[in-house]
């Protein structure tokens, strides 16, 4: 009896369209009592571009590079996507794979890192989608965390390479590489694992991110200085966050002398809102106020070698074939399952 009968790509959502804006960032926060002037605000985010979040139809191209890859491979699974937040979103999909007689379901979320929010929320969404269709709702089991995959690796080190071979050479003899991860409250970090289970103090995320940035400047043609920071935090002032901000270290930075910076999202794995607003717009206008020769590379996307490593993960699970790492690090489960707990 095969293992999966189906694939699932699970993603955050996001909106079409401007009067979509609202309601969508009413789902991301139901419950957590965000002011409506807050909602407003970030929804100009979105409304510089239209009032559409480029995550969807990034999963939309992602989902037909995968669809070819399987096909390619021999994977005989079919493909579906439900969405966390937007439509399509996960319930509906959920009853849409009961009705095609899907019973077990391999899930990818697009989300490479452990922690709270990338990892157990979409175990919680799961379970919720399963208890709202009831009977012969699907079982989903949710691929592990991919950040240390060379396929995840390789495509922002080119992508990097590429920027710093965009820069002058007077820019790139002095530049600084920022690799950029959406910022969470230090106690959340903290949760995710700790010195005990083999991480340092920002816990498993905070690691993981601090290894995929050494592993990717090690593929570069030379050492250059680089350095971890953080975007898109939207907690209360009161509550303390993973820093620096990327803004604040550049501010810092061109003080220091330092001619360009390169950011790398090597915290995202498209270039979904966060990456286009708060490194696009926000952080490219902080690197021309100060001065400072600014490059951003692309994140993951549809890479080829980032398609072909969902091939092999779906195979780690149908197959049993072994898993290709470049760390020795952890997983949530090896870390006794804390590392995804919310504090």
């Amino acid at each position: 009896m095969r293992p999966y009968d189906a694939f699932l790509l699970i993603s955050f959502g996001g909106p079409e369209g401007e009067d979509e804006v609202i309601p969508f960032l009413e789902n991301v926060t139901r419950g957590r009592n965000i002011p409506r002037e807050r909602l407003a605000e970030v929804g100009e985010h979105y409304f510089l571009f239209g009032g559409v979040s480029p995550i969807n139809q990034q999963c939309r191209d992602l989902l037909a590079a995968v669809t070819a890859d399987f096909r390619t491979n021999g994977i005989d699974l079919p493909v579906y996507w439900g969405n966390r937040f937007w439509e399509p979103v996960l319930a509906d999909t959920l009853e849409r794979m009961r009705q095609d007689g899907v019973r077990r379901v391999l899930a990818l979320p697009t989300s490479a890192y452990c922690n709270w929010s990338s990892r157990t929320a979409y175990h919680e969404d799961i379970e919720r989608a399963r208890a709202a269709l009831g009977e012969g709702a699907p079982e989903i089991d949710l691929i592990r965390p991919f950040y240390d995959h060379p396929g995840f690796v390789e495509p922002l080190a080119r992508h990097t390479q590429e920027c710093l071979e965009r820069l002058p050479d007077d820019q790139r003899e002095g530049v600084r590489l920022l690799f950029s991860a959406h910022s969470i409250p230090t106690a959340m970090a903290e949760a995710s694992g700790g010195p005990d289970q083999g991480f340092g103090p920002a816990g498993a995320y905070g690691t993981q991110l601090a290894e995929v940035a050494r592993l990717v400047v090690e593929r570069l043609d030379r050492p250059y200085p680089y350095e971890l920071v953080y975007q898109s935090r939207s907690g209360p002032p009161s509550q303390p966050w993973l820093e620096p901000d990327v803004n604040d270290r550049m501010e810092e930075l061109a003080a220091e002398g330092v001619p360009a910076v390169v950011v790398v999202p090597h915290g995202f794995v498209s270039d979904h809102m966060e990456v286009k607003f708060d490194l696009d717009v926000e952080a490219r206008d902080t690197a021309a106020k100060l001065g400072l020769g600014y490059e951003r590379a692309l994140s993951p996307g549809t890479h080829p070698s980032f398609v072909s490593m969902v091939t092999e993960l779906v195979r780690e699970y149908t197959d049993r074939t072994g898993e290709r790492r470049l760390t020795s690090l952890p997983h949530c489960a090896e870390a006794g399952g804390q590392c995804c707990k919310q504090r």
